[in-house]
């Protein structure tokens, strides 16, 4: 635990710069009604949050939460969320361990959903009627839109594990508070929920928030093991080629891939000329090799591609499709979770290549229109020669954050390519 004068003077320093900043923020909103100032517009008098992820979140949240506000909002069905949720059953493994380090730290702990609402919770003596008093309890909505900048919204938001100290909150109610938080992924990725772990101001400790991550990844070690097998045919192609079947791997040849693909990405179908020009280009070959082809895709995938068009008979499940749907639809944190590299990228079939060249310029041209850096330092994981996103990465992260060690360190390496 980090001595109490020294928690005591950085929260003294909170305190000063939200009671000089939030306020004014809310006057200001109240009456012009005009659109919240950006970031960079904050005075000397009015001294901006030591944070920007922090002031950026303070911003987001005005629009919607009285910072004055002394409780949650309640969901009333949340008994019936947490009755079916996939969380419930490896929390319930994990409940012992929950509730001793709850009562034994003085904690409480809550686990919420996608939306931010708690679904369970336990505390010790203290913080339990602590809880109480601002609804950190079954019901809760603690998501951004509700009770603004805390360790669970950010944690949803951002798909990492946040520390939230004291007047880095917005709400005055949870001064007194530090809360760890860590989001909780489903086995393809999805956000289900979050874990947090909260405690009194004076208690925070830099051990804590390992202990959430560490739970939170039990949580997602259990809910993999109890996945069921994936009925039906899951193709991937981002990054690399593989098909499964009922939840086991079919081995099949590039070729038969590369065809998959293309009837994957395109469910209309393809006449057999259009099919042969798109997998074979100025190739000669005789109609009779691409027949062949298809009737062994056929045999491995259940005879499910028509013949006189050919055609999935029903879609088939795609990292690309869902990949070229998020971009249809706007949706670049979907879009960049799913990229893991080119489209099958050893591939020079005429037809992958264009749907590759599609399909990265949409997720790169998304990237660097965000004002997100989490999705230039993921898509720069992918293209380690694209200087022009790890310049965009840098230009976003704030001076003092430890990401941009990774951006410069990409951004050196494409120099030198």
């Amino acid at each position: 635990m980090a001595p109490r004068s020294s928690l005591s003077r950085r929260r003294a320093a909170l305190e000063d710069a939200w009671a000089r900043w939030v306020p004014g923020r809310v006057i200001e909103r109240a009456g012009a009604d005009s659109p919240a100032p950006a970031t960079g517009s904050v005075t000397e008098e009015s001294p901006a949050p030591p944070d920007e992820e922090l002031t950026r979140s303070w911003l987001r949240s005005l629009r919607t939460v009285d910072p004055t506000q002394d409780s949650a909002p309640t969901s009333a069905d949340a008994g019936a969320r947490w009755a079916d949720s996939p969380l419930r059953a490896p929390v319930e493994a994990l409940d012992d361990e929950l509730r001793s380090i709850a009562e034994d730290a003085d904690f409480v702990a809550a686990v919420t959903d996608e939306t931010g609402t708690i679904l369970w919770s336990h505390g010790g003596r203290v913080m339990r009627r602590r809880a109480e008093r601002v609804n950190f309890a079954p019901g809760g909505r603690w998501d951004e839109a509700h009770m603004g900048t805390n360790a669970l919204s950010l944690a949803l938001r951002t798909d990492r594990a946040h520390t939230v100290f004291s007047a880095e909150h917005l709400v005055a109610a949870l001064h007194g508070w530090v809360c760890y938080g860590a989001p909780i992924r489903a086995a393809d990725g999805r956000a289900l929920g979050v874990l947090d772990l909260s405690t009194t101001w004076d208690r925070a400790h830099p051990l804590a928030l390992a202990t959430v991550r560490t739970l939170a990844a039990s949580v997602e070690t259990a809910l993999r093991q109890r996945a069921p097998a994936v009925p039906g045919v899951r193709l991937t192609c981002l990054g690399a080629g593989r098909l499964v079947r009922d939840g086991r791997p079919i081995r099949l040849r590039p070729r038969h891939l590369e065809i998959l693909t293309l009837l994957a990405l395109e469910p209309d179908g393809f006449t057999h000329e259009r099919l042969r020009c798109a997998v074979y280009g100025e190739r000669a070959v005789g109609s009779s090799t691409l027949k062949s082809e298809m009737s062994y895709l056929r045999r491995a995938t259940g005879g499910e591609i028509t013949s006189r068009v050919y055609q999935l008979v029903s879609p088939l499940s795609c990292d690309a499709v869902d990949l070229a749907a998020a971009l249809a639809a706007g949706d670049t944190a979907t879009a960049v979770a799913l990229y893991r590299g080119p489209l099958l990228p050893g591939s020079d079939t005429p037809g992958i290549v264009e749907w590759r060249d599609f399909l990265e310029v949409g997720v790169r041209t998304a990237v660097l229109s965000a004002t997100d850096p989490e999705f230039a330092l993921r898509y720069g994981e992918y293209a380690p020669e694209d200087l022009a996103v790890h310049e965009h990465a840098l230009r976003l992260l704030p001076a003092h954050d430890a990401r941009r060690a990774v951006a410069t360190a990409r951004l050196h390496h494409a120099a030198r390519g």
